[in-house]
């Protein structure tokens, strides 16, 4: 926002000085408070080009912007940086322009309506979503959130992987479970089966429905009927489990449904159709190592059946039929040999292969009271989506999922997650809020809240803390921009920490209602109430609530 005006005022200088300026420059703001509230490396990176020094440049730009009353102060620093001081009446006037905007502020046209698919959680129905899965679930629907905000016309997806082995292993441990409650010895159970509490509740809701007439069945059929039950059940669980996160879903594809289809077959065709296939061993294979992989990759087995690759393929293919231009895949560690065969298969079909994107999300490390705690699925030692939320609660799991980078390994902290204290960057930031709310309901009881706030108010405006808090607010359109660029989600919270700091920095030195300086009150509050609606946009875009009384 500020940083374009700069850096249009630096354009309309340079064209006055005749200098060319075919070269990218950036206008960003200092580390260091003292070296002004933005800086640029204009003059360094134009001067060669120039056959100017870059001090010269600089000079000459310097001369040319002190025209302008935007700016307080500029000045030359180090070997050629220029230094902005902006005058309080340019923050008043961006203020303005963020109070007008309201609830509107930041919305942009920047990602100019591209369709983009991400997919993202994509858990295998077995069972219900751990902590790993809601980490996935924050950072993509935040992302999502991010990207809507800004221009792009984004999707959500969840790939349901309900074709494998593991269904069938799902089908049987439900079969076991039957079995125990009708008085048959099982024995030890099996090491490969699901060990979880959730397979005997739903050995529990069949029984209680069907009872023994699932073992009049012949296996074929007891087996099939078995997994669509387990299936039906566990994903409408995770579907639960979402809403309560706050995720919901634009679309969710079967794998099951995909190969009913034929989708799958024509996957085969077209590989063979393209001459990157052979035969080895009774098996069909991609010459994966055609197209950059590290080694060919089997398609079909000798056996007949297909490898996970061709359906998952066939996904991806069915995406960008759809009209999808960029596919955003958010993926565990444990995904990284799946990119070169991917991609690999986007070349040897025509397709450009950095239409695809993986992200990959680095493993959750859950602590109590100073010790990990263990997870196995099988073992039925899972930390379930659901117990996170019924413990920390729905905000304090997402804010702390979204506070780390991507590829950054997450200690998720349950005590300092629940802590209701300034060490609680959650509360911190909620509080901030609850404390904004605070202050306009006082104004209003002791009738110091105007029916409008007025523009002349905005002089009243000039402290140091209040400029800073303006600057803060107007940073936010080019954050979400970067976000959305380079999918880092994280920037979101640091952000929200920052100005929530200002914020009770700003209380505690200032007293905003005060019945003996009506309009500075006013003009105090006319602040507050932006930051608060800035913080409301932040709060959604992340699927947090903002309290307004703590």
């Amino acid at each position: 926002m500020i940083k374009d005006i700069i850096h249009a005022h630096l354009l309309e200088s340079l064209d006055k000085l005749e200098i060319s300026h075919a070269k990218e420059f950036s206008v960003e703001t200092p580390n260091i408070a003292e070296h002004g509230d933005y800086s640029t490396n204009c003059a360094l990176i134009l001067a060669k080009e120039n056959k100017k020094s870059p001090k010269a440049l600089a000079e000459g730009l310097i001369k040319t912007l002190k025209k302008n009353k935007d700016y307080k102060k500029i000045e030359i620093a180090g070997p050629g940086f220029i230094n902005f001081h902006m005058s309080a009446a340019f923050f008043q006037r961006i203020f303005w322009e963020i109070y007008k905007a309201g609830a509107d502020f930041a919305i942009s046209d920047f990602g100019k309506a591209e369709k983009i698919l991400i997919e993202f959680i994509s858990a295998n129905p077995t069972g219900p979503l751990n902590i790993v899965n809601a980490r996935a679930a924050a950072f993509g629907d935040t992302l999502y959130r991010v990207m809507k905000k800004v221009g792009y016309a984004p999707s959500r997806e969840f790939y349901i992987n309900d074709a494998g082995n593991q269904v069938d292993i799902l089908a049987e441990s439900l079969e076991l479970r039957l079995r125990e409650l009708h008085g048959e010895k099982i024995g030890e159970f099996p090491y490969e089966a699901y060990h979880g509490e959730y397979v005997k509740h739903l050995a529990q809701k069949l029984n209680a429905t069907e009872g023994v007439r699932v073992f009049m069945m012949t296996e074929k059929d007891r087996m099939e009927h078995l997994k669509e039950f387990a299936l039906a059940e566990i994903l409408e669980m995770q579907r639960n489990s979402l809403e309560h996160f706050d995720v919901v879903f634009d679309g969710w594809v079967s794998e099951k449904t995909l190969r009913s289809e034929g989708v799958v077959e024509e996957v085969l065709s077209y590989l063979t159709e393209a001459d990157c296939t052979f035969e080895k061993d009774d098996a069909v294979w991609f010459a994966s190592t055609k197209f950059g992989d590290d080694k060919d990759r089997v398609l079909m087995k000798s056996d007949g059946s297909i490898t996970y690759f061709v359906p998952d393929l066939a996904y991806h293919l069915t995406k960008i039929q759809r009209g999808f231009t960029t596919l955003i895949d958010i993926f565990g560690p444990d995904h990284h040999g799946y990119v070169p065969r991917i991609k690999a298969a986007f070349k040897a079909l025509g397709y450009d292969e950095d239409m695809l994107e993986i992200i990959y999300l680095q493993q959750v490390n859950l602590f109590e009271s100073g010790e990990r705690v263990k997870m196995s699925k099988r073992a039925g030692k899972i930390v379930t989506m659901d117990d996170l939320i019924s413990v920390v609660g729905k905000d304090a799991s997402r804010f702390f999922f979204i506070a780390r980078k991507a590829n950054a390994h997450l200690n998720f902290d349950l005590e300092l997650a629940m802590q209701q204290s300034n060490e609680n960057p959650v509360y911190y930031c909620q509080y901030a809020h609850a404390r904004i709310c605070s202050i306009i309901k006082k104004a209003k009881k002791e009738k110091i809240w105007p029916k409008h706030f007025k523009k002349e108010f905005l002089a009243k405006l000039n402290k140091t803390e209040e400029l800073a808090i303006i600057q803060k607010l107007s940073d936010l359109p080019e954050l979400l921009g970067l976000i959305a660029t380079y999918r880092e989600p994280h920037r979101l919270p640091t952000y929200l920490e920052e100005l929530s700091a200002m914020i009770h920095k700003y209380y505690a030195r200032y007293q905003i209602v005060s019945t003996k300086s009506k309009d500075l009150s006013r003009a105090r509050l006319m602040l507050l109430d932006t930051v608060k609606k800035v913080m409301l946009i932040v709060f959604e875009l992340m699927g947090i609530s903002a309290p307004e009384k703590m």
